[in-house]
């Protein structure tokens, strides 16, 4: 009979996670959940898991720094040896509840089960040294931009861009954000109940949840995943990004109208849309992959919306299938860098690179153009990123209107905002960064098309 193979603990898990992000270059929320699934994790140990994978990822260039001093020659060093060093070095200076020894023992445990034995002598004399010496403080770099990059670990070119873009509080305060854990927020579907129903119904369920007090139809998560939640399966909540919310509301359809969504996937913009029309006139939710149109599909199913219509193509071509200034308004929530939503994606910190924005940029126009005479005269364009970066937002948008002269900055957004997000408004254009109400960081601009 063939034994089945031995189920890993927390620790081996989280090592195991970690090289496999590092080696694939994986997103690290996917590969989680599956680890959790494959290796049975307890409800109890899930909690520790997220934390020892995401916490090590997130602050991978501090713990760098402070093994330097330890490590005679990190280039012979193989990789997983790294990840279970900067594993332990976590666990030993960011949790408390953690005692340094025990941490420390399962080092050598596993180093032993997966080494030899001059490894696990090698990894136990490496944080032995650690916990007599202390690691040395960050505070003794003078490059203020090295500082913070070391800090925070974030990559020296993208603190250095910030900084330029933000100035030095802004991108620090960004910078430490992006080190903690996202609240979970869903929005509430008001084609099926109000706000208040669906709190009541998600304490009813055993979950803990407040109102938002940024969106009128956002809630935040105190406790549980809502998308365990009966509520969500019955389909009166979708989980979103509070700050992705604010697209449909910068498009602010109105009853009957035609809305293009051009790169949709996973469809909660446009069902949000979706929702904005009351299930009145149509949503056409493009995506250039089948099994991503799919998701669309399935969520506007499960939240009942009978408006949306999936298709499969490269928004680049809309113009081959749709016909000149057929839709009042389009959505293109363009693909980007994704910098505003690093504390979901933490690993994606050290393999972007500074000319993967100069791409995106030729990419984003080539968008913009392809879409915008698919809108009729004195219909709104919304452009919208995840991403906090000028090149991929603010010079997208300015070359386009330049270029476009049939376009002009739609400076009445700041009125279809929430009114807690409307100081953050500029004119027709709304940046938000993490700190300002705790979400991702989003850009949205709002285009009108001239009449005449």
């Amino acid at each position: 009979m063939n034994k089945r193979p031995a189920k890993k603990n927390v620790r081996e898990t989280a090592l195991e996670l970690l090289e496999t992000i590092d080696k694939n270059q994986s997103y690290s929320n996917i590969l989680l959940n599956h680890a959790i699934n494959k290796n049975q994790i307890s409800d109890k140990d899930i909690g520790l898991l997220t934390e020892l994978t995401y916490g090590t990822l997130q602050r991978r260039m501090s713990l760098d720094y402070f093994l330097q001093p330890f490590i005679k020659n990190p280039r012979k060093i193989e990789s997983w040896v790294m990840h279970l060093l900067r594993l332990t070095l976590y666990q030993m200076l960011y949790l408390d509840k953690i005692p340094d020894h025990a941490a420390l023992n399962e080092a050598v445990e596993i180093a032993k089960k997966r080494g030899h034995k001059g490894i696990s002598s090698m990894v136990n004399g490496v944080l032995r040294n650690v916990q007599r010496q202390g690691v040395k403080q960050i505070s003794e770099i003078t490059d203020p931009i090295e500082r913070l990059s070391i800090k925070t670990s974030h990559p020296k070119w993208l603190v250095k861009r910030w900084v330029e873009q933000f100035g030095y509080e802004e991108t620090e305060k960004m910078c430490e954000l992006n080190l903690t854990a996202p609240t979970q927020t869903a929005r509430v579907n008001r084609i099926k109940a109000t706000r208040e129903e669906v709190l009541a119904q998600l304490e009813d369920e055993g979950f803990a949840a407040k109102a938002s007090p940024f969106i009128p139809e956002a809630i935040h998560s105190l406790r549980g995943n809502l998308a365990h939640s009966n509520a969500f399966k019955s389909g009166l909540l979708t989980i979103q990004d509070e700050s992705s919310m604010l697209a449909a509301y910068a498009l602010a359809p109105g009853s009957d109208e035609i809305v293009l969504d051009a790169c949709a996937a996973p469809g909660g913009k446009s069902t949000h849309i979706s929702e904005k029309l009351g299930n009145t006139g149509k949503v056409i939710a493009l995506d250039l992959h089948d099994h991503k149109v799919k998701l669309i599909a399935d969520n506007a199913n499960r939240l009942g919306l009978e408006n949306v219509e999936t298709k499969a193509m490269d928004s680049r071509k809309v113009q081959e299938v749709f016909a000149a200034e057929s839709f009042d308004r389009i959505l293109l929530d363009a693909p980007c860098s994704g910098l505003g939503v690093m504390r979901r994606k933490p690993d994606m910190k050290y393999t972007k690179k500074e000319a993967d924005l100069l791409h995106l940029k030729k990419v984003q126009i080539n968008l913009l153009r392809a879409v915008s005479p698919l809108l009729k005269k004195g219909g709104i364009l919304v452009y919208s990123t995840c991403t906090v970066d000028k090149s991929e937002n603010q010079e997208v948008v300015t070359a386009f209107l330049q270029e476009q002269l049939g376009f002009e900055g739609d400076e009445s957004l700041k009125e279809r905002m929430p009114e807690a997000v409307q100081s953050l408004v500029n004119s027709y254009e709304l940046q938000i960064l993490p700190q300002h109400i705790g979400s991702d960081g989003f850009y949205i601009a709002c285009l009108r098309k001239k009449v005449q």
